[in-house]
């Protein structure tokens, strides 16, 4: 009775066992704070996310250095997808993400865009119009792409000239708005934000005429025992992830 019971209850051990290691993981839920450039990629990739492995993503768009302010003032955030590689190296070096984590998910693309149709005409000529009134770019202090737009203007000699008609967005979401609704004729924005749009005009400015703008991710501390933000992290590396990143106009590295 005793032999009987005890192979009973081994049975039993080891099909709790094997039904354990049959299911999948436990669903959990990860907060990542991404640069505004990445909306539309990232609202896509985590819906296939969630698809893949149960795991819900909540995010929070902004300009980098405005989401880098939050993550040293303790927001709840788990993964930082910046814009730059210097907030998520800092991140790394101030103790507020996870060692070895950084890499590089994008490669972004500055545009300069306009809703008129013939505005631009595939080339820089239209921020030589004397009467340009104004030239929307992102806060190059907060917003990398904001830095690029600069360089270019800089770089084309255009910048003394033009610097007096900058308005400035908090975010690249912005510099989109106040071009998309006429606030401004012209703007630098991210290729991935009018990459769908062909009602506009557009020049993809050389890449040559600014710093790549390559754009890190990194597992911050608060998501280091997060499973969510783990396996969030790795999906982003995925073939699915890579594929939506390149279908938004962003470069990548092998």
């Amino acid at each position: 009775m005793t032999f009987r019971l005890t192979a009973l209850r081994a049975g039993s051990a080891a099909f709790l066992a094997a039904l354990a290691l049959s299911a999948p993981a436990r669903a959990a839920d990860t907060i990542a704070a991404v640069a505004a450039n990445f909306t539309d990629a990232a609202t896509e990739i985590g819906a296939a996310f969630e698809a893949a492995t149960g795991h819900h993503v909540t995010y929070s768009f902004g300009s980098t250095g405005q989401l880098y302010t939050q993550i040293t003032q303790d927001a709840p955030f788990e993964v930082f997808l910046a814009a730059d590689q210097a907030r998520p190296e800092k991140a790394e070096a101030e103790g507020l993400a996870v060692p070895g984590s950084r890499f590089t998910y994008a490669v972004g693309k500055l545009v300069l865009f306009s809703t008129d149709p013939e505005a631009i005409d595939d080339s820089p000529a239209a921020l030589k119009d004397p009467d340009l009134t104004h030239v929307a770019i992102a806060n190059p202090e907060t917003a990398p792409y904001g830095a690029a737009a600069v360089e270019t203007m800089k770089a084309l000699g255009l910048y003394g000239t033009l610097e007096p008609r900058i308005v400035q967005g908090k975010s690249i979401s912005q510099t989109h708005q106040f071009v998309a609704t006429g606030n401004a004729p012209v703007g630098f924005v991210a290729l991935s934000q009018v990459i769908a749009d062909d009602t506009g005009s557009r020049w993809l400015v050389p890449q040559d005429l600014y710093t790549p703008i390559r754009q890190d991710a990194v597992l911050l501390t608060k998501g280091a025992d997060s499973e969510a933000a783990k396996a969030y992290v790795e999906f982003l590396k995925s073939p699915e992830a890579l594929a939506i990143i390149g279908k938004y106009g962003y470069g990548t590295e092998d």
